[in-house]
């Protein structure tokens, strides 16, 4: 059983997140996951304020990503994970041109709080704390083509999940996330309907949630998942205007997730995701497809190996 752990922990940052923060296994100790994702995600419709509309100076908005992560287990209970994106945007219609660049370093220590069994049913919850901060000098003042939105974060989350009928599992998971403030390249902005005199901008908390019916035997893990994402403060783009970072972007998203360790090479894992945005407020109404390969590396004792 250990050697597919590997496949379920590994979830895209989106919050990102490496290790799905919010799932409900470990990575056994001395234990390393670690691969690369590919993610494209492209939207035409777009949620300006509550108004949806579309954007002929952008036309269809595509951002692809190519993420290394990691999940390493330091002991049963408590596990390491971090995640680094490469990311690069295009807008297929106006003069605005993309952005590309190193995305933000995420850092997370994922801890099983609790492991109660029985015959046939087992209750376990975590508690994660999360770090995050910009690793290049990107622009967050050029939404929706910007890769981020440049703040440092701390974040927490509770994770609870239930497994029932030795296959079946329900997981459900919610964090809330302080931001730090942002610095743009001008002087003054207008946002909330005031002038600012400043180049440094206040960003509202996040809290996000994440619920999760699956199915796990042996090599395979079938899930539907459903997110979502409240921003605590912030105005809405103004009408005709581009994104500001500090805007509320909040929404919601309905997920698919197939995984499945490969029968060789031995430790090999593909993994297949796909997410659509069924209501959002100053987001893109997207359709996002990720793959990837994921591959376990066990580290021994040394005395084991006498």
């Amino acid at each position: 059983m250990k050697k597919y752990l590997c496949l379920i922990c590994i979830l895209p940052v989106f919050a990102g997140n490496a290790q799905t923060i919010s799932d409900g296994l470990m990575m056994p100790a001395k234990n390393l996951c670690t691969g690369v994702l590919y993610t494209h995600d492209r939207w035409t419709n777009y949620w300006e304020g509550t108004l949806k509309r579309d954007n002929g100076n952008i036309g269809t908005l595509t951002t692809q990503s190519a993420m290394w992560v990691a999940a390493y287990g330091i002991t049963k209970r408590l596990n390491a994970l971090a995640a680094l994106p490469y990311v690069w945007t295009h807008a297929s219609q106006g003069t605005l041109a993309g952005q590309q660049g190193i995305q933000d370093l995420t850092l997370a220590l994922k801890f099983n709080l609790l492991n109660s069994k029985a015959e046939h049913h087992e209750f376990k919850a975590f508690v994660v704390g999360g770090f995050s901060t910009p690793l290049s000098n990107y622009t967050p003042d050029f939404l929706p083509l910007s890769i981020g939105t440049g703040t440092t974060n701390f974040s927490g989350r509770i994770t609870l999940n239930y497994a029932f009928l030795k296959n079946f599992y329900i997981n459900f998971s919610g964090a809330y996330t302080w931001r730090s403030n942002i610095e743009i390249d001008r002087q003054a902005y207008y946002t909330n309907g005031q002038l600012y005199l400043t180049h440094e901008v206040w960003m509202p908390n996040v809290f996000d949630y994440f619920g999760s019916l699956g199915f796990h035997k042996g090599p395979l893990q079938t899930e539907l998942n459903y997110s979502q994402q409240v921003t605590l403060g912030g105005d809405d783009i103004r009408r005709h205007d581009m994104p500001f970072p500090s805007n509320r972007m909040n929404f919601s998203k309905a997920g698919l997730l197939v995984m499945y360790y490969l029968p060789w090479p031995k430790y090999l894992a593909f993994r297949c995701a796909a997410h659509y945005t069924v209501s959002g407020r100053n987001v893109g109404q997207s359709t996002a497809i990720t793959t990837g390969l994921l591959y376990t590396i066990i580290f021994k004792d040394k005395q084991s190996q006498l």
